[in-house]
């Protein structure tokens, strides 16, 4: 394929796979889980949160070339905080906070469902060992973020008493920073990806990120609203 192609394969991937598609996101956006599902939900999306720096730290530790560390680089520090700014993880944990859950239950991850743990490992460790090429094609899925994030923010904020600007403070940031970091991802894989057996890895690596996604809400959707809570997790009390 042409770069142009390519570019256009991996585009039409969101519209197909994405978890925007997902029905406990309707659920969520519309307002229709009760206080104790958004806690649930934004427990375990912690775990995806927290493994972040890491996936991207492993991705900078094998990575020979020196504009990709760079340009990497800020994904942690996105993340982790840098100087004032005290990163993405502590505008998660504000949510969680705003929820009203413990912040040390939500940081140790013990209420978290084993399918998110799973789920987030195999992202990790997909990033860790799979072609470079692959490792930053598997974070496009930030070209399909920013619409999410939009309905997200007005849902939430228009029907969830509990919810407010404080509360949904991480989704206005990454607004601005999926297309900035999806921009530069986007332009390696077209750049980098010359054959078939890349630009076929490219395609397979940013669907395995939307499978690991969908992943994730199938079992916050199979605990939280068909009621099969697996021992151990996180059970609302409201």
């Amino acid at each position: 394929m042409s770069p142009e192609a390519l570019e256009a394969a991996l585009r039409a991937i969101g519209p197909e796979r994405y978890h925007d598609l997902h029905p406990f996101h309707g659920l969520l956006h519309d307002g229709k889980l009760a206080k104790g599902q958004v806690q649930a939900w934004a427990l375990n999306r912690y775990v995806y949160q927290a493994a972040i720096p890491m996936k991207d730290a492993s991705l900078i530790g094998r990575c020979e070339d020196r504009e990709l560390r760079r340009e990497w680089l800020h994904r942690i520090a996105d993340h982790d905080g840098s100087g004032e700014d005290k990163g993405g993880i502590e505008r998660w944990l504000i949510l969680t906070d705003g929820l009203g859950l413990d912040r040390d239950y939500v940081i140790s991850q013990e209420g978290a469902l084993p399918a998110t743990r799973f789920a987030v490992q195999a992202y990790v460790r997909f990033v860790r060992e799979r072609p470079l090429i692959e490792a930053v094609a598997s974070s496009l899925t930030e070209l399909f973020a920013p619409s999410l994030h939009k309905r997200r923010i007005a849902g939430m904020l228009a029907n969830y008493s509990f919810i407010d600007e404080k509360v949904v403070a991480y989704f206005r940031r990454r607004l601005d920073q999926a297309p900035r970091d999806a921009g530069f991802a986007l332009e390696y894989v077209k750049r980098n990806a010359r054959t078939v057996e890349e630009q076929q890895g490219a395609l397979a690596a940013l669907k395995f990120k939307t499978d690991v996604l969908w992943a994730q809400l199938d079992a916050l959707h199979h605990a939280y609203v068909t009621g099969a809570i697996p021992p151990g997790a996180f059970r609302p009390s409201a």
